[in-house]
């Protein structure tokens, strides 16, 4: 059984992603004076009195809203509701209940999931205030009044959460899920991959570049084992990044590359790898994550013979540093290859945290220098004593030397080649840290 769910919902503008901020602990989800900021379901974990839950933020509800966007975010909050084990339902206390607080109560009802009700943005410590009362008029009983911004009355909500999950089971511990961020330049088709895996609209997809402005993530299961998707937002070019709501959403991309263990990186096909895919790329790599690099929308492609051999020799020639990481050429839209998908983030996961043995690495260190001897300069030859390995996610192996000033690049690079011929390690990139040791002291 996985983690219980909690879903923060309300009408456009009352707070909720603030009040989500602060159940998670930190600034996950955009907090902006602008209705319609966050459009998707965000998730994040939460532990209150020793339980462990995930909650999810949601777009806004406009019951009636006509407009594509908000019609859609109304469908991911139903959604967010459906998954949901509790129901944390936010109003604005100072607009009192309107119409759309009617219509999301009467909707929230139907689920017959339990509900919490909560009138935000009480700021003032002291006596109920009257126009609480107004919101028992909602039919959910007893309003919660808090204030998200100056953390006012959280605990008594946190505690009515606690009452309301379901009994503890096992299976609520950490397991062997996967974390795969999808990354990428705006519209390249990231959400639409992600659909297209779980088979529902999860994530909004829309012809707009930039629709996704959250970090959102997934959880999917298959015969191929446990993972969590996330979806990205599409980096800009930083000239281009002009809005406060881009910049925050630059921001959580790279936090998604942060806690993933493997990225998939996604070009469109019919642009080839742009200047802000290099990039994206670049983060990826210096964060030492698992890489697979998906090239999109091949479907569309004009093909002759050889078309798919140029055009890879053609990404590895622009992401020169990234010539460890598999290509894989899909269309998100058509599911072609997408089945292929899994084995290959399994593989890059397992190689991104392969431990080698001491003995073992220096066997093939021996055979290396064996082969090409160390370089010399000024009549001093570097010495290399001994390699091990330091830690995993990325492999990073420290070498151990006479002198670091010896240890050229381009021998680095040689022994960084040496070990992939010996153990693989497609898809991840490989560090090496140069100390220097006294020849007394080996």
């Amino acid at each position: 059984m996985s983690k219980p769910t909690v879903a923060i919902v309300g009408r456009p503008n009352v707070g909720k992603s603030t009040f989500f901020n602060y159940l998670a602990g930190k600034r996950i989800s955009i907090v902006e004076d602008t209705p319609g900021v966050t459009r998707d379901r965000v998730y994040a974990e939460a532990n209150w009195r020793g339980r462990n839950f995930t909650i999810i933020d949601t777009g806004g509800i406009e019951p009636k809203a006509d407009d594509i966007i908000l019609a859609q975010m109304r469908e991911q909050a139903e959604l967010a509701i459906r998954l949901a084990d509790v129901i944390v339902f936010v109003t604005d206390i100072k607009q009192g209940v309107t119409a759309a607080d009617s219509d999301i109560a009467l909707m929230l009802k139907k689920s017959k999931k339990p509900i919490i009700l909560v009138c935000n943005k009480a700021d003032n410590y002291g006596k109920m205030p009257d126009e609480i009362y107004e919101f028992y008029n909602l039919g959910l009983g007893e309003p919660y009044r808090v204030s998200a911004a100056n953390a006012i009355g959280i605990g008594d909500v946190l505690d009515a959460i606690y009452e309301k999950l379901p009994p503890m089971e096992d299976g609520e511990l950490e397991d062997d899920t996967i974390k795969v961020a999808v990354i990428g330049k705006p519209n390249v088709g990231k959400s639409s991959l992600i659909n297209k895996i779980l088979g529902e609209n999860r994530v909004i997809v829309s012809n707009i570049a930039g629709t996704t402005r959250d970090a959102i993530d997934s959880e999917f299961e298959n015969e191929f084992g446990k993972y969590i998707f996330i979806d990205t937002a599409g980096i800009r070019r930083k000239s281009k990044v002009s809005e406060n709501l881009e910049k925050y959403s630059v921001l959580r991309s790279l936090l998604a590359i942060e806690r993933a263990d493997v990225c998939l990186l996604m070009i469109d096909a019919n642009e080839g790898v742009t200047e802000q895919d290099t990039k994206i790329a670049g983060e990826a790599h210096e964060a030492g994550k698992g890489i697979i690099i998906l090239v999109n929308k091949w479907d569309e492609y004009k093909k002759e013979n050889g078309t798919l051999e140029q055009y890879q020799k053609d990404v590895y020639n622009k992401l020169s540093y990234l010539s460890y990481a598999p290509i894989l050429f899909i269309s998100a839209k058509t599911g072609q290859r997408v089945n292929k998908l899994f084995e290959l983030i399994n593989s890059v996961a397992s190689q991104n945290s392969l431990r080698v043995s001491t003995s073992t690495l220096n066997q093939v260190l021996n055979e290396a220098i064996a082969i090409v001897q160390p370089p010399t300069d000024k009549g001093k030859r570097l010495r290399i004593f001994y390699m091990t390995q330091a830690s995993t996610k990325p492999p990073t192996f420290v070498v151990f030397v006479n002198d670091k000033d010896l240890f050229h690049f381009s021998y680095e690079r040689y022994l960084v080649n040496q070990i992939r011929k010996e153990f693989g390690l497609v898809g991840t990139p490989i560090r090496i840290i140069v100390r220097e040791k006294n020849e007394k002291d080996i």
